[in-house]
């Protein structure tokens, strides 16, 4: 019984080290659940978004890490928006600040209510303000930029809901209303960060992202963050789990991105590995240690139900 009991304790130790360093990963490694998901409790207003829709459905969902890192890649492919990311951003130091920080506005978008989702996308407008610089085109001529201007403003929020529905589309469940029904959900969001009309159909989404591609590009800076996103500085427990979400990222990316980025789908030789199997396991085990539904998902609940605009769950007995 000694023996069993001491064996018990050593694995309750190691799970709840895991389960803190996996918070820790997502939160800038805060301690406990961040103040400000516990703040989405409060507000006047049902959000933009609620039960049912194709955002919860989406970024309520685990594929969000997956689409995490796919995004990141595809965005590095734009020299104006990597310009920015290299000349102004720390990432290299301080990798889960930004992470923290962009999961903040995505989960505030999503869950708040309409004055917190506006707040936030307005701190991070004018955050960029402050990002300016000058990167060279394809054509090679030399173009200055901010963060704000409109096309790199208008990439990013192309890039991101390419990632977010693709990998979702890969490794989720179904989305209420369908492909379509998320594009036009997050453009919402593409609006609220002054992306002058964003697409709301799949069609269009695909559109917008052909028109940029004469703009792209690998080159050195390219290849430098897609080995940063490759090998990030994540604690031992939680490498060979990421090693799994990359190959997934990669595997799922659209054809076009994968050949610019010089990426190739996992395989054998010239036979492919299967990657959806184990990528759901471990997005299956990170649902398990963080829980469900998420604390933002929760606080949104919360104040939906304080409002009146969403009905409490029924008790069963």
């Amino acid at each position: 019984m000694g023996q069993t009991g001491n064996m018990e304790n050593i694995l309750d130790s190691t799970v709840g080290r895991w389960r803190r360093e996996l918070r820790g990963t997502f939160s800038n490694n805060s301690p406990t659940v961040p103040q400000w998901e516990l703040d989405l409790e409060k507000g006047d207003d049902g959000g933009y978004f609620g039960p049912g829709s194709a955002a919860w459905a989406v970024h309520g969902s685990m594929t969000t890490l997956v689409a995490g890192i796919q995004s990141l890649l595809i965005q590095a492919l734009h020299p104006g928006a990597l310009a920015g990311v290299h000349d102004h951003s720390n990432y290299r130091a301080d990798p889960l600040g930004r992470l923290a920080g962009t999961i903040r506005w995505i989960f505030t978008v999503s869950y708040g209510d309409t004055a917190a989702a506006r707040a936030a996308s307005e701190k991070v407008l004018r955050i960029h303000e402050y990002i300016r610089g000058s990167y060279t085109t394809n054509a090679g001529a030399e173009r200055p930029y901010t963060a704000n201007d409109p096309d790199l403003l208008r990439w990013v929020h192309l890039a991101f809901t390419q990632a977010f529905l693709g990998t979702h589309q890969a490794y989720g469940s179904s989305i209420p209303g369908g492909a379509d029904a998320y594009v036009a959900d997050w453009a919402v969001a593409g609006a609220l960060m002054r992306v002058e009309h964003p697409p709301t159909t799949v069609a269009e989404l695909k559109a917008q992202l052909a028109a940029f591609l004469p703009e792209l590009r690998h080159d050195e800076r390219v290849a430098e963050t897609i080995a940063f996103i490759k090998d990030p500085p994540l604690p031992r427990s939680q490498q060979a789990g990421y090693k799994v979400l990359f190959s997934a990222a990669v595997a799922s990316l659209p054809p076009d991105y994968r050949e610019l980025l010089r990426l190739a789908a996992p395989s054998l030789g010239p036979v492919p590995l299967p990657v959806t199997v184990p990528t759901k396991a471990v997005l299956g085990v990170v649902r398990w240690s963080l829980g469900s539904p998420g604390p933002s998902e929760a606080a949104a609940r919360a104040r939906r139900m304080r409002l009146g605009v969403e009905a409490a769950p029924s008790k069963r007995g």
